[in-house]
């Protein structure tokens, strides 16, 4: 029997490992919808060679070139916002959601509310809303499993367990580009430098936040969201190696953990195949060649983003949507060379403090709308104390 499915996000690297999957076992697989942002030759390629019904790109001034892109093959053409949200409302069985940032939010709720299953692997969506997310899942029978290689480990690590047995969850980090700089040197840390990832290939702006921690700090606030376990039980280690993804810490003082090599393509193809398991060409570990797993403190001096995530797990409500559009304003402010490595950190911390008085910050009324104007304000915010600092 085929599945119906979906990728938003399908050009970026998820999105391009998710269609690498697909693409092994065609005929097990029937493609509603592919999104995309500027990369429009990638998504059309990719929407005629999956046979997909629609291909969508979230810039509504490339609606043209799209359409072009699919000329003769039946396969509509969509673009803009309200596009996004009208393919999510496509029945589909599985739809990974990719998407980058919090424009991820919206098309992941929709999904939902058909009662799906979403592969999650837009961090954003739980860091800005996770509480609402996890009621429309609950709400309309629908399911959410993990994509980011931490949280889909800890998934694993908890199947057969109960949750109120859990004494702490660990996920761990490799570092980034510049776990073993001197501290007074990241001031002259360039956007290409940042870029370099020592074990991943991934895109350029989750590159950078894992220079940053800023990634790390996202997975932080998942964490919480998607188990309910309590901020002083999640830990964060950093583990060069980027073997270990995930640990999970029993009452019993029992800590299992989930290994593999750093690939994608782990995680995806658990969430694709769930609840079974499927062959993943991904590489197997030859652990006497390994021979050393290697772990360090995360140091918040280093990485103060990892300390404001918990500042926000404490605070609670829209703290959380502001955190991640004030990191994505400040990281934009970088990626131009406009503040340094170390002021994306100063940025964040500057608009949570001037926002702390801001009413209903704390408010539990998260919605669509109340996350988005947050999201808003927090960006409007974000770009004052960026100008200021110039």
């Amino acid at each position: 029997m085929t599945r119906r499915v979906s990728i938003f996000g399908a050009t970026g690297s998820i999105g391009q490992s998710t269609i690498d999957l697909i693409g092994r076992d065609p005929g097990a697989y029937e493609v509603v919808a592919l999104t995309g942002a500027s990369n429009i030759d990638r998504l059309a390629a990719d929407a005629r060679r999956l046979n997909a019904e629609v291909a969508v790109t979230c810039h509504a001034d490339r609606l043209a070139d799209l359409r072009a892109a699919l000329a003769g093959t039946g396969i509509e053409a969509a673009a803009g916002e309200q596009a996004l949200i009208e393919a999510a409302d496509r029945p589909a069985d599985w739809i990974m959601s990719a998407i980058v940032g919090a424009a991820g939010l919206a098309p992941g709720v929709h999904a939902l509310r058909h009662g799906t299953t979403l592969a999650l692997a837009n961090k954003e969506s739980l860091v800005t809303a996770g509480p609402l997310l996890m009621a429309e899942a609950r709400a309309h029978g629908a399911t959410i499993l993990p994509v980011d290689s931490e949280h889909s480990g800890v998934f694993q690590a908890l199947a057969g367990e109960r949750i109120e047995d859990v004494e702490r969850i660990v996920i761990t980090a490799s570092g980034g580009a510049f776990r073993d700089w001197p501290l007074d040197q990241l001031a002259q840390a360039t956007p290409e430098q940042a870029a370099t990832h020592p074990n991943w290939d991934m895109g350029q702006r989750i590159t950078v936040d894992s220079a940053s921690m800023f990634n790390k700090a996202l997975e932080l606030i998942e964490t919480k969201e998607f188990f309910g376990i309590a901020p002083d039980r999640i830990e964060a280690v950093v583990h060069p190696e980027s073997l270990i993804h995930a640990l999970v810490g029993f009452r019993d003082g029992a800590l299992m953990a989930h290994l593999g090599a750093p690939d994608m393509r782990h995680a995806i193809g658990y969430a694709l195949h769930w609840p079974a398991r499927g062959d993943i060409p991904v590489a197997r570990l030859d652990l006497a060649q390994i021979a050393r797993l290697t772990f360090r403190p995360a140091d918040e001096v280093r990485w103060p983003a990892l300390r404001l995530a918990r500042e926000v797990m404490r605070t609670g409500g829209l703290a959380g949507a502001v955190f991640n559009a004030a990191k994505e304003r400040a990281l934009d402010a970088f990626l131009a060379r406009r503040i340094g490595f170390p002021a994306m950190a100063e940025v964040v911390e500057e608009v949570l403090t001037r926002m702390s008085s801001e009413a209903g910050l704390a408010s539990d009324r998260l919605n669509l709308d109340t996350v988005r104007q947050m999201d808003h304000l927090a960006r409007v915010r974000a770009d004052d104390v960026i100008r200021e600092r110039q």
